[in-house]
């Protein structure tokens, strides 16, 4: 008989809630639909990490939190189904230690640039992060042909080695991931990386094949130090736009 794992002990409401609040965020800005999902690192116990049970994510509310080991394993289901692809998140929380919130979604302007031989590129300051790189997980390359999902520990931990120490990667023929320090600078970097391909492509399509002036690495660098503070801006915006919908 299987034992669920302990719990790393209860968080403040106010951050599931805002964990819940996430995936409502990222479908209002175009980044999720009916698919995708949000995690937070448990802040008092870094080898356990939060995220909703199997659900749209505009559906989801605090009550449908569940707390994970980083192997995955569901420490408080009662009942409720996890997603297949956890295992994205807790692999990423593993090799990962400075990142404390993960996103993945599928959204629709940055699946491109996981067909083509054409890399994304900091198209303006918001998306400074970018500048540092965007490496494309083929899960192909390891597991030959699959489903395209990250079902499982093994295909987890080569999604992580593939974004190595970068804050995004993108999965071939599937969607990407976003992480920060932070649920709300996740958010952010999950927000702007769509925004960012869309304006990659309108760049594209306007320059007939000429450079892009794109950041370069240290821009890059220095602009995502002022986005660390700026950008809860844009979160205090969006949540304050939640608690209009919910009144939590």
């Amino acid at each position: 008989m299987n034992t669920a794992p302990e719990s790393g002990g209860p968080i403040p409401a106010e951050m599931l809630a805002d964990l819940a609040a996430a995936g409502r965020i990222l479908v209002s800005q175009g980044v999720m639909d009916g698919f995708g999902h949000v995690s937070l690192r448990h802040p008092q116990a870094p080898d356990r990490y939060f995220m909703a049970c199997s659900k749209a994510p505009a559906l989801v509310t605090p009550e449908d939190i569940i707390e994970y080991d980083l192997d995955s394993n569901p420490c408080n289901a009662n009942g409720r189904g996890s997603f297949l692809e956890r295992f994205i998140h807790g692999e990423i929380y593993k090799a990962r230690p400075d990142i404390n919130s993960v996103v993945h979604s599928h959204s629709p302007s940055v699946i491109p640039f996981g067909l083509v031989g054409v890399p994304m590129q900091a198209m303006f300051h918001n998306a400074a992060f970018i500048a540092a790189g965007v490496p494309v997980f083929d899960i192909s390359e390891k597991f030959g042909a699959t489903d395209m999902l990250v079902g499982n520990g093994a295909k987890g931990v080569a999604l992580a080695e593939t974004m190595g120490q970068n804050d995004i990667a993108l999965m071939r023929a599937h969607g990407s991931v976003a992480c920060g320090p932070t649920l709300q600078t996740a958010v952010f970097r999950a927000v702007y990386t769509e925004v960012n391909a869309r304006i990659q492509h309108w760049t594209l399509a306007l320059g007939g094949g000429a450079p892009i002036a794109a950041l370069d690495s240290e821009e890059g660098r220095l602009a995502d130090v002022v986005n660390q503070t700026a950008g809860m801006r844009a979160w205090d915006l969006w949540r304050s736009q939640v608690r209009t919908q919910v009144n939590w």
